[in-house]
């Protein structure tokens, strides 16, 4: 070999990737333009204990993870832990964790519960994803359900989430959705969940770690500025330290910022495909709290006027004395960069959203407020509309040993550290396969 696979992005899947060709002594450079690893799950610290910007979980059959934490003799850092999930609907709070609760539904008619009962039964009945490509959400959840649970529930939900894309969003990301939620129970038919000791950022420097230790490169603060080809073939990349020559090359970025690289060696109609995949922005407000706001750890949002999608309050997942005994509670939204909040400052979103807290929660008081932070996320969620499947692009580009593995092509599964870690693993082993 003349040169180490270089991947470009230091998140769950380069960093799962570079693990991967380290076990098989290929020499890795991983490139991370931030000064901190883990990507959308990179971290901060709360007194000194890590916690995720933008919250994290998994369940608890993401496999893929799981089986990576076994493997660098960790498994004893996952906690498992039963959460409640609801959803705050005409200025109303309606728990929804258990078949009984979803009986006792009063936004909908008993026979509507029942439908929306059913509903995650119908989507695992479904062994052909491929026949939900071309309908939207919408068509498929208003013919499995009807159209006033659509209305109910639904439909606020996805314009919550994908704003003016929500009439366009696949069948198969709320199928995805479903079955994955549905997989996750426990004998009462609850929601499990699983969580890293210590964060998410503490798994993602394990991983660093053993990558070091096998002779891995990681730089951070180091951002690839060009991709070098001759004769159709990556060769090196160009970094403000120099340039790195490279045997292949795994990119893990968004499209967008993959197409940039590209576009100089490639065909335009190439780079315009890659740029048509649209993704939304996050913008997400964290509470550092004194007191607890619900028993709810997940509560979605189906109130339009909103400022927020979603409030998981993690500390009704994980302890408060992990966090010195404050309650940790995040405010999730999911709009376009270009939005006026996406680009509002840290005070300006604080003052947003915080009267809808009070709404909510008419006992809240500013007082219990210690600390707030936001963060933001310029590609945050790939807006996956319908016949989605057939516009992924492979992960092998025109560019002979230039790969791309994002958080794009995870289909029909949505993005997430579990399917980050299984893709990782699979182009490192196309990268591997094509240079030994």
């Amino acid at each position: 070999m003349k040169g180490p696979i270089v991947i470009i992005g230091a998140g769950f899947t380069g960093l799962a990737a570079a693990y991967e060709l380290t076990r098989r002594g290929i020499p890795v450079v991983v490139l991370e333009k931030e000064a901190d690893i883990g990507g959308l799950a990179d971290s901060f610290k709360i007194n000194g204990q890590q916690i995720e910007k933008f919250y994290h979980h998994w369940f608890n059959n993401d496999q893929y993870i799981i089986e990576l934490i076994k493997e660098l003799n960790r498994q004893e850092q996952i906690l498992f832990s039963s959460t409640a999930t609801a959803i705050y609907l005409n200025n109303k709070f309606y728990k929804l964790s258990t078949p009984m609760d979803l009986l006792r539904f009063g936004a909908l008619n008993i026979l509507d519960r029942i439908r929306l009962g059913l509903l995650v039964l119908k989507a695992r009945r479904v062994k052909n994803w491929k026949e939900l490509d071309t309908l939207s959400a919408e068509e498929w959840l208003i013919k499995l359900c009807g159209r006033n649970v659509y209305k109910t529930v639904w439909e606020p939900l996805l314009r919550g989430k994908f704003g003016p894309y929500a009439g366009q969003i696949s069948a198969v990301w709320i199928w995805n959705k479903l079955v994955l939620r549905g997989g996750s129970r426990d004998k009462a038919g609850g929601e499990t969940l699983a969580y890293y000791r210590r964060g998410f950022g503490t798994l993602a420097e394990t991983i660093a770690e053993k990558i070091k230790s096998s002779g891995g490169v990681i730089k951070t603060s180091t951002p690839a500025e060009e991709i070098i080809v001759r004769e159709g073939c990556v060769k090196a990349i160009k970094t403000p330290a120099g340039v790195i020559e490279a045997e292949a090359v795994i990119a893990t970025p968004a499209l967008p910022i993959i197409a940039d690289l590209l576009s100089p060696y490639v065909s335009g109609e190439y780079i315009d495909k890659l740029k048509a995949v649209k993704y939304l922005a996050n913008v997400c407000l964290v509470l550092e709290l004194s007191h607890r706001l619900s028993d709810f750890y997940w509560l979605n949002v189906a109130e339009p006027d909103f400022p927020f999608v979603g409030i998981i309050e993690h500390t009704n997942f994980q302890p408060p004395e992990d966090y010195s005994g404050r309650h940790i509670v995040y405010l999730s939204k999911y709009l376009e960069s270009t939005d006026k909040m996406y680009n509002m400052n840290r005070e300006q979103i604080a003052a947003l959203s915080l009267p809808y807290i009070k709404r909510m929660f008419p006992d809240f008081d500013d007082a219990w407020i210690n600390r707030y932070y936001v963060w933001k996320a310029r590609y945050a969620q790939p807006v996956i509309s319908r016949s989605y499947g057939q516009t992924v692009p492979a992960n092998q580009t025109p560019v002979k040993g230039f790969y791309i593995a994002t958080m794009a092509q995870i289909y029909p599964e949505d993005r997430g550290t579990n399917y980050a870690v299984r893709e990782g693993r699979r182009i490192a082993g196309m990268a591997a396969d094509k240079i030994t």
